[in-house]
């Protein structure tokens, strides 16, 4: 590997770093879903690495026919930063109708207290939820299946900007090796940061419980996944 192609792998690896440290859409949808939804370690690393994999195969897909139909850079990244308003903007509408669902749940599963009173006088309470009719049961099976893959698209959308200019680079010089390895690195760094910042803080979570707000957890996914949309739209993040 001479010293160019050194250089240049080392920008990609960080700017896949960097570039997913930067872009808290990168993980919080992922954070929030999963504490939540009560994800297992297995399902968020899944779902948390398809979405990075997609994340990353639909830039490399426009960089690859932009180099194909040899598009300028600006080119590329003016239509890449298209894909990043919508990409934004659905996040805002996934959040927001995911806000409300988890508020009607919040207020529809309210827990309250029956008090009964035993023969030695003795009060006893006890809470409960009348939370196990048969629609409640579908429509959170429906949640669980449609959430990941709602994820999935959503980051398909999201371009990679800073992936472009280094991809456009050993095309120019037309090394395919180069191309390869550079994508590679930017990928594996990318995905690697991402789910590494997922399984970090919902380990750290484990150790924190709020139970007077726990049953407002799907309200406040919403909410965190609306931010990043608009994180991204109004802030350019």
């Amino acid at each position: 590997m001479n010293e160019e192609l050194t250089l240049l792998t080392v920008t990609a690896a960080s700017l896949g770093f960097v570039h997913t440290i930067l872009g808290p859409d990168h993980y919080i949808p992922f954070i929030t879903l999963a504490k939540a939804s009560n994800w297992s370690i297995t399902k968020t690393t899944l779902v948390t690495v398809l979405c990075g994999v997609g994340h990353i195969l639909s830039s490399v897909v426009i960089g690859a026919i932009g180099i194909a139909f040899g598009l300028a850079l600006k080119s590329v990244e003016y239509f890449e930063s298209i894909r990043g308003e919508i990409a934004g903007w659905l996040l805002i509408s996934f959040g927001l109708l995911y806000l409300l669902w988890g508020i009607k749940k919040a207020v529809k599963y309210k827990p309250h207290s029956h008090f009964h009173i035993h023969e030695d006088k003795l009060v006893h309470s006890h809470e409960h939820v009348h939370s196990h009719d048969h629609t409640h049961v579908h429509s959170e099976v429906k949640e669980k299946k449609l959430t990941p893959w709602v994820l999935f698209i959503i980051f398909i959308f999201g371009p990679c900007e800073a992936l472009i200019p280094i991809l456009m680079y050993p095309a120019a010089t037309a090394s395919t090796f180069s191309l390869i390895l550079v994508t590679s690195v930017f990928g594996l760094i990318t995905i690697a940061t991402m789910l590494g910042i997922v399984l970090l803080s919902l380990y750290g979570l484990k150790t924190i419980s709020f139970p007077s707000i726990e049953r407002y957890s799907h309200a406040l996914a919403g909410f965190l996944i609306f931010s990043c949309g608009v994180a991204i739209i109004f802030l350019g993040l």
